[in-house]
């Protein structure tokens, strides 16, 4: 039987950008809580909390962009022409909450600026990772294997929307990460800061989730058709397990349990995407198969990524094992 080489690529890229999303997005989510924060002390914990493993995470965004460039040429070629806008805007928030990892540490009389960098930068990343979501998920126009959009094409109410259901997400992420890691008043403002946002992370899956099916006809096919229809129970069944989980994790107070759960949002979340792109890599028109580089390219790039995959696991694994527990106030990181 022969391997479907490009179906296994669209596997591994989905999982990089998966492991990007819930890794880099409880840190995305600290920095978008910063504001809430107004004490030093409680800033430089919070930073403290994700400093060790925050540049790790990343590396799933590089492999996962990498990656697309490799082996997915041409959606590559649609998709960045496409989107240049909310993927500069990420990039340049990256840049500035990376920046201000460092440089907070640094200065006491530019403190506030870095602060700022490091809110702003945190916010803007992740409210344009939505956007670009979004715009993927609306569907990019096609013409001779080429974009045949306008640069304003992103910009749409629904690509608004996902931008702000993600900055939304994050910060619930954020604040069950600091939940888990944090101690006294820090960790109790940031339960109750966790609770609002679950019921506005839920609230904003549901618009995003009533919206998405009614976007192209495809879409509405495969939630709304026999078998896949059984999605349309299953998942939702799942979310609000997730969202008890997350409520009475807060509520009962446990560490572990609210920020495991969120996770469970954005693994079901990234699900529901899936259901509806599949077989597209970009919808509505370019499938998997379309987009994929020659066999060869994939065979040989395959043995590298079996090497280097699991030793991304490892390390990554690793770093969090090191770094478990919670966040000691007097030592920090830096």
């Amino acid at each position: 039987m022969a391997i479907d080489l490009p179906f296994i690529w669209a596997a591994i890229i989905a999982f990089a950008v998966l492991a990007y999303v819930i890794l880099d997005g409880f840190d995305l989510g600290i920095g978008i809580l910063f504001p809430f924060f107004p004490e030093k002390r409680d800033r430089d914990v919070m930073m403290n909390s994700v400093a060790p493993v925050w540049d790790g995470n990343e590396t799933w965004l590089v492999l996962g962009g990498g990656g697309l460039l490799a082996v997915f040429p041409l959606a590559y070629s649609i998709i960045l022409p496409a989107l240049y806008a909310p993927i500069i805007a990420m990039l340049l928030g990256l840049i500035f909450r990376g920046v201000a990892f460092e440089y907070r540490w640094r200065t006491k009389r530019g403190e506030f600026l870095w602060n700022w960098a490091f809110a702003g930068g945190s916010a803007l990343a992740a409210f344009s990772q939505g956007v670009a979501l979004g715009a993927l998920v609306q569907g990019i126009p096609v013409v001779n294997r080429a974009y045949a959009g306008s640069w304003w094409d992103w910009l749409t109410p629904f690509s608004i929307a996902t931008g702000f259901a993600i900055l939304i997400g994050y910060a619930l992420l954020g604040s069950t990460w600091l939940i888990m890691k944090t101690t006294g008043e820090l960790a109790e403002k940031a339960r109750k800061i966790a609770l609002q946002t679950c019921f506005a992370t839920i609230a904003a899956m549901g618009i995003v989730s009533l919206w998405t099916p009614f976007l192209k006809p495809q879409y509405l096919e495969r939630w709304f058709g026999w078998p896949t229809a059984i999605f349309s129970v299953i998942v939702p069944v799942l979310v609000l397990g997730c969202f008890a989980l997350l409520v009475t994790g807060i509520r009962g107070k446990r560490d572990a349990q609210p920020f495991l759960a969120a996770l469970g949002l954005f693994v079901l979340g990234y699900a529901g995407i899936g259901i509806s792109f599949y077989p597209f890599m970009v919808p509505p028109s370019v499938t998997i198969w379309d987009a994929a580089a020659p066999d060869s390219s994939l065979s040989f790039l395959l043995v590298g990524a079996l090497v280097l995959v699991p030793i991304i696991l490892i390390y990554t694994v690793y770093a969090y094992w090191v770094f478990r527990g919670k966040v000691d106030p007097e030592e920090g990181y830096h």
